[in-house]
């Protein structure tokens, strides 16, 4: 082993999760930076550095040292000091203060900002606010520090210690060495596993009651993320077996406590798959409330008769007047039914006459006064379903006036206004959306629920859309007539042969908006997105128009290395922001990952970095007309969007739709994941892959049960 001293120029990479980094930094004896690799979470542009490691040499990138043990220390040399404060460290300083402050104060300088920061005042820019963000920013550092020393005297990965600070404060150290799996509950982006590290290196052991209850509620947690309501008692114990590495008979205890003290709902399956009559299953408690509320209202709901009365006869006259056009059968059974029943489902594929059908039922029922809102899941959504109604759409956080930490400000104590509720793209609602939703729906109120039920379903758990239709409680128009504007289209033609089992017209030509290029291996399908996205769409469309969409986040056609290729294909050199593995640069189309109520931007959101503030580490977003503002430390809750899942395009539309799939996506390769990529487009689909993937997803119909009951609590009586 040898050692290092260096002050880190530059920070070349850096993973958020592990800590694992590469830096630039100038040694002493090297005339040229030095290459250093190795686990040095959070590290910052001037910090010295003591390293012990050794010499190795990668075959792509040459002589470099690996760090096996690393010691920080504040930089002494006024350029060390220089570089130190102009990495952002803290706010409101930035290269250009960072400068002046050092030319002002020389070697001195930390001590000052330390024991003096008036002084800062003496400094040409810097006025009283200024001052006191950078005061207040150093001192929030120097606790991070400590937490950052905690952690890392455990062996554990700091990358979280700003987090933990932001949610307890000085109580932080305290709170961690109590009971580290609280981080585990109290903060988005901490899981059980990160916890449980913390846990084992302050000597928890294996079976005490604290772990047990969060690796069990981990579990659940992990279930809902695949869609699932609830765990049957049996699969939940062996799951959690597995994940703690104690005996399944620990867990059945902890089990016992965690009902009685209400931290999970022990319920009973009512039949249907997966499971049999009378099993024992096992809700997070806001599922279960949710579930069985959803039952409740929607059946109650169904049988209090409507605020508004119809006339049926000579209705089809009235809306032909109004709109101009004429109804096929299914269509105006459709309007008619809608006009009679409390609660209506409208489902069908593109083509179909959703929208005009939707267009007839708002007619129908204003003709008699009736007062229509229309709502969506997301801003894309509601957005499209205002342009085609010509009349005000809202996102369903917005119509329910969601305000943290209060939660929804509609509800049954203050319902929304109104005598007909029009929900469009149903298939994404989840199961506690829905349910907070009819808590705010009036009693004498009308609910039109439209959407495509052979989409994916919700990303949240449940299934709502698909339980509801094959509860057979509600009446139910599926919509399944191609009109013939709508068989001029490619994509919407291909679009039904892909839900019917049948191959797509892969034929291309001039004309066609669909459009298959053959191409086998991974790493060329890749080089051909980005040909398509920077060089050949662009000559006929507008690359903001244009979205990559993949089957999955991994692989070298998936969203995570397509987007840093993109990213350094077509936006190369804009000022960023670095978090973790990732610059966030001007102009960069982003992604919110989590639902943000503070800020009012939820899971899926796109929008477009408008701004960047190297000074303050502070960039802003632009969603659909609205701009949002992000601290660097708050960037976790974003992704690149060059590329995304199709999971995460739901209910949005895209001009120009680039899609790879290949056989590395296998195990994602369905027949409704296909389906819904496809229907995204607008204008142009290109598919970048082979017929073999294709063929295998088309003919896979397996779509993976959810753990719900709703459907059978929906056939109980009121």
């Amino acid at each position: 082993m040898e050692q290092l001293r260096c002050v880190v120029e530059r920070i070349t990479y850096q993973n958020e999760k592990n800590g694992y980094s590469v830096i630039k930094c100038k040694a002493n004896g090297f005339s040229e930076l030095v290459t250093v690799v190795g686990t040095m979470p959070e590290v910052h542009a001037g910090s010295v550095l003591t390293l012990t490691g050794e010499w190795t040499v990668n075959p792509r990138f040459g002589r470099q040292f690996t760090v096996s043990v690393f010691k920080e220390s504040l930089p002494a040399t006024v350029y060390g000091i220089e570089k130190y404060l102009g990495s952002g460290l803290v706010k409101g300083i930035g290269p250009k203060f960072a400068s002046r402050i050092v030319k002002l104060f020389g070697a001195e300088t930390l001590t000052i900002i330390d024991e003096t920061p008036e002084a800062l005042l003496r400094v040409p820019g810097i006025g009283a606010l200024r001052m006191k963000r950078i005061r207040e920013s150093w001192a929030e550092q120097k606790e991070i520090q400590n937490i950052m020393l905690f952690l890392q005297s455990h062996n554990v990965s700091t990358a979280h210690a700003t987090k933990i600070y932001k949610t307890y404060g000085n109580d932080s150290i305290r709170v961690v060495r109590e009971n580290p799996y609280r981080l585990a509950d109290d903060i988005w982006g901490i899981g059980f596993r990160t916890a449980d590290t913390i846990a084992q290196k302050l000597g928890f052991g294996k079976t005490q009651a604290a772990r047990l209850r969060s690796g069990l509620l981990y579990t659940l947690n992990r279930l809902s993320e695949d869609g699932h309501c609830y765990a049957l008692r049996d699969q939940l114990v062996k799951a959690g077996s597995e994940l703690l590495d104690v005996d399944a008979s620990l867990l059945d205890a902890a089990l016992v406590e965690m009902i009685h003290d209400g931290d999970v709902k022990l319920d009973h399956t009512l039949g249907g798959e997966p499971a049999a009559v009378g099993e024992e299953a096992i809700y997070l408690p806001p599922f279960w409330v949710s579930e069985c509320g959803i039952a409740k209202r929607l059946k109650h709901l169904a049988s209090v008769p409507s605020a508004v009365q119809v006339v049926t006869e000579g209705l089809e006259q009235r809306i032909r007047a109004k709109t101009g056009m004429v109804y096929d059968p299914v269509q105006m059974k459709a309007i008619q039914m809608a006009v009679r029943s409390k609660v209506l489902i409208l489902t069908g594929g593109p083509g179909t006459g959703k929208t005009t059908t939707t267009l007839g039922i708002i007619k129908a029922f204003c003709s008699a006064g009736a007062s229509v809102l229309l709502a969506a899941p997301t801003g894309r959504a509601a957005k499209r379903l205002s342009e085609t109604t010509g009349m005000e759409a809202k996102t369903l956080h917005r119509l329910l006036e969601v305000k943290p930490p209060e939660g929804y400000q509609k509800n049954e104590e203050n319902p929304l206004q109104g005598d007909v509720l029009i929900v469009d793209e149903c298939s994404m609602i989840d199961t506690m959306l829905m349910y907070n939703l009819l808590k705010a729906i009036p009693d004498t109120m009308t609910l039109i629920l439209v959407g495509d039920v052979d989409q994916l379903p919700s990303v949240g758990a449940g299934n709502v859309l698909r339980d509801l239709i094959d509860s057979a409680v509600f009446p139910v128009i599926r919509l399944t007539k191609i009109f013939r504007q709508a068989q001029t289209s490619r994509i919407i033609m291909n679009a039904h042969r892909i839900n019917q089992g049948r191959m797509p017209d892969l034929s291309n030509g001039r004309q066609s908006d669909f459009f298959f290029l053959e191409i086998e291996d991974p790493e060329a399908a890749a080089k051909e997105v980005v040909s398509l996205v920077k060089d050949r769409l662009p000559k006929a469309y507008r690359t903001r128009d244009i979205q990559v969409l993949t089957p999955m986040q991994r692989g070298v056609v998936g969203a995570a290395n397509l987007n840093q290729i993109l990213q350094a294909s077509v936006n190369n050199g804009s000022p960023g922001l670095h978090k973790g593995g990732t610059e966030y640069r001007l102009h960069d189309k982003v992604m919110q990952i989590r639902n943000n109520y503070d800020r009012e931007v939820f899971n899926g959101d796109i929008g477009t970095i408008v701004k960047v503030n190297t000074e303050d580490r502070e960039l802003s977003v632009n969603f659909d007309g609205r701009t949002v503002t992000y601290d660097v430390s708050e960037l976790d809750e974003l992704v690149l969007a060059y590329a995304t899942t199709i999971h995460k395009s739901q209910g949005s539309e895209y001009p120009i739709v680039v899609m790879p799939i290949l056989m590395t996506h296998y195990v994602m390769l369905q027949r409704n994941l296909i389906y819904t990529g496809v229907t995204r487009a607008k204008k142009v689909i290109v598919i970048v892959g082979t017929k073999k993937a294709l063929t295998t997803a088309i003919r896979n119909v397996t779509v993976n049960k959810r753990n719900t009951m709703l459907c059978e609590r929906l056939k109980q009586p009121l």
